[in-house]
């Protein structure tokens, strides 16, 4: 022990005179990963509206687009907007599709919360928007220029669809092919011995029953519709011949529609009641297929009737005056109440937002000619006509504060001239009939490389107006859609200095007394569940929080030096 004692007193005064010993540095030095000096780089810069020179542009807003419940939740989205940006606009929730409900009524809470919460944080509220086609609730507003019903006392009915007697020579419900020959009876060869019938002459058996047709035509059935038809048959020999479903003479649907039919010399009447299913839905012509037995066919009082389960129930339809007289009180009604509730921080709308039309970008949209509508769409001009935003800008400046800053906005401005253009001489027509407009919103969602020529056109054109002019919702991608995990940091780099250049080009090409001022529509990158470029690296901070290049970008643009 004594001497285990001694060694570990010697290992111990070892290392203490070798502590004792003065350190000296080594010369030794490693380079930080260029990635993670360039991200200090971008974290180094300020929240991006103190580079905005506030002497120049007392009145320069720098907004960001938001949803309303990240925002009121008061976290990290709540802390960016509040640190980097002086106003905000809501995307959906200050839309006629969140406030309107079923009854017509306005769900305001919502929109109360977020004034509170952005009053006390000293962030303005942009309204977004007064008269729009989409995001509108489109169910009630087609309620109420839905035609008047009245039931019928009697009960349902089985209504007339078609019907024949061959009585004259009027074809328009029927057809045959080159192996069907048609021709009349003689008077007196009808059903019961009473007036002609139509004949059909298959002289030949023919490989298939289909060869030789007699088709019925008439409005195209749906799911779930119920119908009957009914006729008087016979043949010179017996036969029995099915039926086919087809959307119109000689395009196959499906192989039954009305069962097979059985004929022989003597008259009787074929009955068959049948359910539309989604095998024949869609069709408009039934097929009797006559090619197996060569003999003459007759048929006389052919009726096809629908089943009505609400009998003969009286539609009136509104006229469009009605309907123009009962719109024009909705819409009324929608802005007196949004405008009213939200006036006391609200201090300026896009009132009418998206007028022009694309493929024609002098006229306005209209719903006329589309082969498909979405739910929330409702084209206020399609009934209010070409003023629906004129009345749009009255009922606004009504409701709302006496110097409330009104504008009128719409997208591809910088990449369709003639639509600018088409849109700034709507506005000089509303202004014409007495609107006031304030301002020109352009949306710009654009791609990295977009065409610089155009944006500097489009500055200039809106710049020439003398109105105020916003850019009021900049976002921007990449050519193809590229997504967040494909884009390249030399994609990054395009879209930093695109964003440099459209704010630069802003200040250099707006006067200063036009300057409302630009507002980021997606701060950070877009999610892939996001129904707005889904996936899309289009943001100033990642999906993380994190900075990108195009936030330098940003606020490079933003000092205008």
């Amino acid at each position: 022990m004594k001497r285990l004692y001694k060694i570990a007193f010697g290992l111990a005064g070892a290392i203490l005179l070798a502590s004792c010993h003065k350190y000296e540095a080594l010369d030794f030095q490693v380079a930080k990963p260029t990635s993670f000096a360039a991200q200090e780089q971008i974290d180094a810069y300020q929240p991006l509206k103190t580079y905005i020179d506030r002497t120049a542009n007392p009145k320069f807003k720098f907004g960001a687009g938001a949803s309303l419940q990240p925002y009121l939740s008061k976290g990290v989205i709540y802390r960016l907007i509040n640190s980097n940006f002086d106003e905000i606009t809501l995307g959906y929730e200050m839309k006629h599709g969140a406030v309107v409900q079923a009854d017509g009524s306005l769900a305001l809470t919502n929109v109360k919360n977020l004034l509170e919460t952005a009053s006390k944080a000293g962030i303005t509220v942009f309204g977004h928007t007064l008269a729009w086609h989409a995001n509108q609730n489109a169910t009630y507003l087609k309620g109420l220029i839905a035609p008047v019903v009245t039931p019928s006392s009697s009960g349902p009915t089985w209504d007339l669809v078609i019907g024949a007697d061959f009585e004259t020579d009027n074809a328009s419900v029927y057809q045959s092919n080159t192996n069907a020959i048609a021709s009349f009876t003689a008077a007196g060869e009808g059903f019961n011995g009473t007036g002609r019938a139509l004949k059909i002459s298959n002289s030949a058996v023919r490989a298939n029953d289909y060869d030789a047709q007699l088709f019925l035509k008439f409005p195209a059935v749906a799911v779930g519709e119920k119908y009957e038809l009914k006729m008087n048959v016979r043949s010179d020999v017996a036969a029995s011949y099915p039926t086919q479903a087809h959307t119109t003479p000689g395009a196959y649907k499906f192989y039954d529609f009305f069962g097979a039919i059985s004929s022989t010399p003597t008259w009787t009447t074929y009955t068959k009641e049948i359910t539309v299913t989604t095998d024949i839905a869609t069709s408009g012509a039934l097929a009797f297929n006559l090619g197996k037995t060569a003999t003459n066919f007759y048929f006389d009082n052919i009726t096809l009737k629908k089943y009505n389960p609400l009998g003969g129930t009286t539609i009136v339809e509104k006229t469009a005056e009605q309907k123009k007289t009962i719109l024009t009180t909705a819409l009324d009604t929608w802005i007196k109440g949004i405008v009213t509730a939200s006036k006391d921080y609200v201090k300026a709308w896009d009132v009418v937002n998206e007028p022009m039309d694309d493929a024609k970008p002098a006229e306005l949209k209209t719903a006329a000619g589309r082969t498909s509508i979405a739910a929330d769409e409702f084209f206020w001009q399609d009934y209010l006509g070409k003023d629906y935003a004129l009345k749009a800008f009255q009922l606004a400046r009504q409701y709302g504060n006496a110097t409330d800053i009104h504008f009128i906005n719409d997208y591809n401005l910088e990449y369709s001239i003639d639509k600018c253009k088409g849109l700034i001489e709507y506005v000089k027509y509303l202004e014409g009939k007495g609107a006031k407009i304030d301002g020109i919103g352009t949306q710009m969602h654009i791609v990295a490389t977009s065409d610089k020529a155009k944006i500097e056109e489009m500055f200039k054109l809106l710049a020439a107006t003398g109105k105020l002019i916003k850019i009021s919702e900049l976002d921007m991608g990449f050519t193809g859609n590229i997504k967040t995990a494909q884009a390249t940091p030399e994609q990054y780099a395009a879209q930093a200095e695109m964003y440099k250049y459209v704010i630069k080009k802003y200040f250099e090409l707006i006067p200063a007394a036009q300057r409302y001022g630009i507002t980021v529509w997606a701060p950070q990158d877009s999610p892939a569940t996001s129904s707005w470029r889904a996936g899309e690296p289009i943001g100033l901070w990642t999906e993380g929080f994190v900075r990108k290049p195009a936030y330098v970008g940003t606020a490079e643009g933003l000092k205008n030096k």
